[in-house]
């Protein structure tokens, strides 16, 4: 793509944006500029630009407001300690998105085009991404997303597109860090199903995460865990992250996907658990094994994990017919835990070829 950069006239100062990296919190800071590119069946994707970050104009009928038609992404960007600055698997979001865009009846976005644009943004905003000392895990946290920009009523897929990237500077995504979660088991509500969208990353799937969310948060859970839309008895994922459950002999079951989304972060344990010698196996995985895997000792450790979270371990699972404890370790799930993050931050060599370098 060709992209014009209009740098803002207002960049956030020093001192201001020394406060925001000191403590980011999670999605509530921005950086100072957004890129976007637009598409139409004639012309298709053009206009690519990155601009100072502000308001969207939209039409009150924009096809996005009316038929939810739109898709996102969630990445990072790292700052190493000698100060150049990388992104974790750019390629496999991209991937994911043109995936995306498959199902919800989008212009692809071609692979390439995606990991400049975001690229192009992290390098103009370089400045917000914090730099870490010691065990300190703050990255820039990157949000490209698609939405039917058309100004119609009709149900039809939309044919003006507009594809942005946005930036906020992270830390941790649950206040206490990498401490266990409780987990809330709603039986009532379902995430996805057979040919339905849960396999795409798209707002839809999470705006009906959170009536079970709230429902979590009124039994004193910090996240909800979705059982299968078919049978009602297999775990798929929580609210937004994967699953893990490692049992005592060492091997590790996640459940399989092709009604949830395939997470990066999910996708990527698999291959680093393999290579410290733990067997991963992808399949079903019954409410009833996890409660009595607990139980008898067998599962020794279950955790979560996603882009914002990297990986949590998971505490007590709260059910309306009584808890299953906390199973008694974490000791393989913070061993699996730092050594993703010693990769991200540049502190273990990447014998994966994950991390790309942008400034």
């Amino acid at each position: 793509m060709q992209i014009t950069t209009t740098l803002t006239s207002s960049p956030t100062d020093d001192a201001r944006l020394a406060e925001i990296l000191e403590n980011p919190g999670f999605g509530t800071h921005f950086t100072d500029h957004m890129f976007t590119v637009e598409w139409t069946p004639t012309d298709g994707w053009h206009d690519a630009r990155i601009t100072p970050y502000g308001p969207l104009t939209l039409d009150p009928a924009a096809a996005v407001l009316h038929y939810a038609q739109e898709i996102f992404e969630g990445m990072k960007a790292y700052r190493h300690d000698d100060g150049s600055v990388w992104m974790f698997r750019p390629e496999a979001n991209a991937e994911r998105m043109v995936r995306s865009c498959d199902r919800l009846a989008l212009p692809e976005l071609p692979a390439d085009d995606f990991v400049q644009a975001v690229a192009a943004l992290v390098e103009v905003d370089q400045r917000f991404v914090p730099s870490n000392s010691g065990a300190g895990e703050k990255s820039l946290y990157l949000r490209p997303f698609m939405f039917a920009s058309e100004k119609f009523l009709g149900v039809r897929p939309a044919e003006h597109v507009t594809f942005m990237v946005i930036a906020s500077p992270a830390g941790a995504y649950f206040k206490g860090g990498a401490k266990p979660v409780s987990l809330w088991l709603t039986e009532e509500y379902t995430r996805a199903g057979r040919g339905g969208m849960g396999a795409a990353k798209t707002g839809g799937n999470y705006a009906s995460s959170l009536v079970a969310q709230r429902e979590a948060y009124a039994h004193g859970c910090d996240q909800v865990v979705f059982l299968d839309g078919q049978e009602g008895k297999y775990v798929e994922e929580l609210g937004g992250m994967n699953m893990y459950f490692v049992f005592d002999d060492g091997s590790i079951v996640t459940p399989e996907t092709g009604t949830i989304l395939e997470g990066i972060t999910r996708s990527s344990i698999i291959e680093l658990a393999g290579k410290m010698g733990h067997h991963v196996t992808e399949r079903k995985f019954a409410i009833d094994e996890w409660r009595d895997g607990v139980a008898s000792g067998r599962i020794t450790e279950v955790f979560a994990c996603g882009t914002a979270a990297v990986v949590t371990p998971v505490g007590a699972l709260r059910t309306k017919d009584g808890d299953v404890p906390a199973p008694a370790s974490t000791d393989l799930t913070m061993r699996i835990r730092e050594a993703l993050v010693d990769v991200q931050f540049g502190r273990a060599d990447d014998t994966f070829g994950w991390m790309k370098r942008v400034v």
